[in-house]
């Protein structure tokens, strides 16, 4: 016992300096910006305690509330098409052979584009006097122009990040597919199963490890999302594509009111751990009921 006890505290000692790196990392940054939120700062050398005014004034902000309710709709409907439409190209792709590394290289191909990149590319993609979109949708009869057009802006901004991000729900989900036992698939022939029904009892509780880290890491990305609407569209037409992050930047950078951009940073930060920490409860909840 006494050996085993020592064995503990040594592997705690080699976890050590991970720990460390986290503290210096994370926790850091995190209480200076929580020391910065409860605090009005003037000047480097000249700042108030408020308490938890910056708070009560994000709530209460009406552009917080609006950039909040945008970052949720475009959270949904990015969720809502990219995670069927990345199974449904993992079930379509080859297992085997030269056409599965090829469609596996294809596939993360837009996964390695920055991401300033990306915004560069559909904003020039786009345009409706010389972007190959834009043109060919207005030479169609379609008056398309996203910088002046709220509806046009979000979907060429859903487009985009359809674009850039179903690559990774699919080849998330083609690892869980290819986990399936060959031996599952002859059995549902057997028993004379459907395509679907195939889907539903044998494909889907193998892919269910892998849809829950493809849902939480497009979540929290697209919560993230900065510097693709930021490139593409500045945030207009208006504000109708003005994002938490961007709000936030604007607050920081452009008008350096540090202590209510900490305080928004917080309230920001704690929406994603709570939506985040909801979903995988309930999930696992029901994957223990079963």
């Amino acid at each position: 016992m006494a050996q085993n006890r020592v064995k503990d505290n040594r592997a705690w000692i080699g976890v050590l300096p991970v720990l460390l790196i986290v503290a210096f990392s994370g926790v850091i940054p995190l209480m200076t910006v929580v020391n910065y939120s409860v605090q009005d700062i003037l000047d480097f050398n000249t700042r108030f305690f408020v308490g938890l005014e910056w708070y009560r004034e994000t709530l209460d902000d009406p552009r917080f509330v609006d950039a909040f309710l945008r970052q949720i709709g475009f959270s949904a409907a990015v969720l809502i098409v990219e995670i069927p439409l990345g199974i449904i190209v993992a079930r379509g792709m080859p297992t085997d052979g030269l056409r599965a590394s090829l469609l596996l290289v294809l596939l993360a191909t837009p996964l390695l584009i920055p991401w300033n990149v990306v915004g560069a590319i559909w904003q020039i993609y786009a345009r409706p006097d010389i972007g190959l979109l834009g043109v060919t949708l207005n030479e169609l009869g379609i008056a398309f122009n996203y910088t002046s057009e709220p509806l046009h802006a979000w979907l060429t901004l859903l487009a985009m990040d359809i674009w850039h991000w179903t690559s990774l729900v699919a080849l998330l989900a083609f690892a869980g597919l290819t986990s399936v036992p060959a031996a599952c698939y002859q059995a549902a022939e057997l028993d004379g199963a459907s395509k679907w029904q195939v889907f539903r009892f044998v494909e889907l509780p193998r892919l269910k490890g892998v849809l829950v880290i493809a849902v939480l890491l497009r979540l929290m990305d697209s919560f993230m999302i900065y510097t693709e609407p930021f490139v593409l569209t500045g945030g207009g037409p208006g504000n109708t594509t003005t994002f938490l992050s961007q709000y936030l930047a604007t607050m920081a950078v452009g008008q350096f009111d540090l202590g209510p951009a900490a305080a928004f940073s917080i309230i920001y930060f704690l929406f994603i751990l709570l939506f985040s920490w909801l979903f995988y409860t309930s999930v696992m909840r029901d994957e223990d009921r079963s």
